[in-house]
């Protein structure tokens, strides 16, 4: 209990520590000025993974009994198991992030820092694009861990570089929106159930686009049949990032 309210104090420190040179923090515009305060947002949640291990681990721990899971019930009723592994790593993915994101916002509400963090002299999209970043580390690094464990069960290598494009694609629009659905119910005390409900369906189109992508490289199509599904997870994540991005500010208005 002492180690934990000596963590929670740390975590309100950080938060707090965003204001504690409010000169600092006002003087200076430009675009070098804003990405600072991006950068200080997305190292005060890498610090607060190293002191917590809260996301990372969670979300890894998940992946790998789900790829499990996956594995042992479709060994004995699939020929082929690159007829499987594009769905079983993108829903493995999609399911992993949604645990990530409900603690974007929710643990900065457990350790009691929102406040700290919404009165901090920055703006309300420097916090969105900070946490946009931390969530895309998780994401994209727990995804490495997937498609590791898939290699050796599945026995399929999607190292494939235009899978990992695929990933990276869709992993920014998944984020983006999934920071700004992670904000929105970051104060209903039914956020864990409430995010994949509102999430999920949004993320239809990239789902789609990210099987289809992962299907076509496993059957060794040439980039320009892969065109309109990357075509697509680009429309997405241009359109969806920049709306995230509009409306994150008006969830805090009356914060």
């Amino acid at each position: 209990m002492a180690e934990q309210r000596a963590e929670q104090r740390a975590e309100q420190r950080a938060a707090e520590g965003l204001a504690a040179h409010p000169a600092t923090m006002r003087a200076g515009g430009g675009g070098s000025a804003y990405f600072a305060k991006v950068g200080a947002i997305f190292a005060k949640d890498m610090r607060a993974e190293v002191r917590g291990r809260e996301v990372f681990s969670t979300m890894t721990s998940f992946s790998v009994l789900a790829v499990l899971i996956f594995g042992l019930a479709f060994d004995l009723r699939v020929p082929r198991s690159e007829m499987i592994a594009p769905g079983v790593l993108w829903v493995v993915v999609l399911f992993a992030g949604v645990l990530g994101l409900n603690r974007s916002f929710g643990a900065e509400v457990d350790r009691g820092t929102l406040s700290a963090l919404l009165l901090a002299p920055v703006d309300r999209s420097a916090i969105y694009f900070g946490k946009v970043l931390a969530n895309l580390f998780f994401t994209l690094a727990t995804t490495l861990v997937i498609l590791a464990v898939m290699f050796f069960i599945f026995d399929v290598n999607l190292f494939h570089p235009y899978n990992l494009l695929a990933v990276l694609l869709g992993g920014i629009g998944y984020v983006g929106v999934g920071t700004l659905f992670a904000a929105l119910t970051a104060n209903n005390r039914a956020r864990e159930s409430m995010l994949p409900i509102l999430l999920l369906p949004v993320m239809v189109p990239v789902f789609v686009a990210g099987v289809g992508l992962t299907a076509a490289i496993v059957d060794g199509k040439n980039f320009a049949e892969l065109s309109q599904w990357f075509n697509l997870l680009a429309v997405f994540d241009a359109i969806f990032v920049v709306v995230a991005f509009l409306l994150f500010d008006l969830i805090w208005e009356d914060a």
